[in-house]
């Protein structure tokens, strides 16, 4: 009697404890560890049409293009590995949105950022929740990938068919994850997120994209109630892609952080996912993007 009611009050607790964690209402922003803030600020204004929000002071300026928002923060970590592919587990980027990719990466380029993929891709018709979508991949100053994405009519919110301007916002920040179940399990089970697109992308085109030969991606996009999406990418080939390092510190430049904002006024709390990618959540006080 005694250990079938110890059991009964572990999973009580288990219970508990899984419906205590916070429900997230939206991703706020991403923030970038970078090793000079103002030379930083500089190419993602100038690249990528960002406005400083809150002055470029150092050690931290906040950004935003559209109705989203990113901070870049002093760091005096480790820099990005040199030998950093697409789906080694510490990838993640932010897709940014455009009106007209070929002016766009034109910008992009002219700007200094180094390329990943060699030109932006047309993903193929064949791929129904994709097809038609263009992209290309490129690195900030610091080595943060970065992706520009043009959503054909149909596709992505509507927004993003606007022609009023050249950058429009942010879609969504991907990252690489070792296994698509165990990652729904922390963001969609836990965190409340809801699973909103998926495709299964290879080919030439994706390829030349991730700028990793013979590229299988599994992506699942999910959002929460507002604000950028998440996406995972999922590597079904190469199956080569390298984890996080286990001793990854804050101020190491792969380290970005999704904060998140939740639905009740909480104390700071930080988090890692499966793959070990950085979550800081918020009360609805502190939130930027608004």
């Amino acid at each position: 009697m005694r250990r079938t009611l110890g059991l009964f009050c572990l999973v009580w607790l288990v219970a508990a404890s899984a419906h205590a964690d916070p429900a997230i209402r939206n991703v706020d922003h991403v923030s970038i560890p970078v090793s000079d803030v103002a030379r930083a600020a500089r190419f993602y204004e100038t690249a990528l049409n960002f406005e400083a929000d809150e002055g470029t002071a150092s050690p931290a300026v906040v950004l935003r293009l559209g109705k989203e928002t990113i901070e870049l923060h002093a760091a005096a970590g480790r820099p990005y590995p040199a030998d950093s592919r697409s789906n080694d587990r510490w990838f993640q980027h932010l897709a940014i949105v455009v009106s007209d990719i070929d002016r766009a990466y034109s910008q992009v380029t002219q700007a200094g950022a180094k390329p990943i993929s060699p030109a932006p891709q047309t993903l193929p018709a064949w791929n129904p929740n994709a097809g038609g979508i263009k992209a290309v991949y490129f690195r900030d100053p610091d080595g943060h990938p970065l992706e520009l994405i043009q959503f054909p009519p149909g596709k992505g919110d509507p927004r993003w068919q606007s022609k009023a301007s050249l950058f429009l916002g942010i879609d969504h920040t991907a990252i690489g994850i070792a296994g698509t179940d165990a990652s729904l399990g922390f963001y969609r089970d836990r965190l409340g997120f809801h699973v909103v697109s998926g495709s299964d992308n290879y080919g030439i085109e994706q390829e030349h994209l991730s700028g990793v030969a013979g590229a299988h991606v599994r992506i699942t996009g999910l959002r929460a109630d507002s604000g950028p999406g998440i996406e995972f990418l999922e590597y079904l080939a190469p199956r080569d892609g390298r984890p996080m390092p286990a001793d990854t510190k804050p101020d190491d430049l792969w380290a970005d952080e999704i904060v998140m904002v939740a639905r009740a006024p909480l104390a700071g709390e930080k988090l890692r996912d499966p793959d070990g990618h950085a979550i800081t959540i918020i009360g609805p006080s502190k939130e930027r993007s608004q």
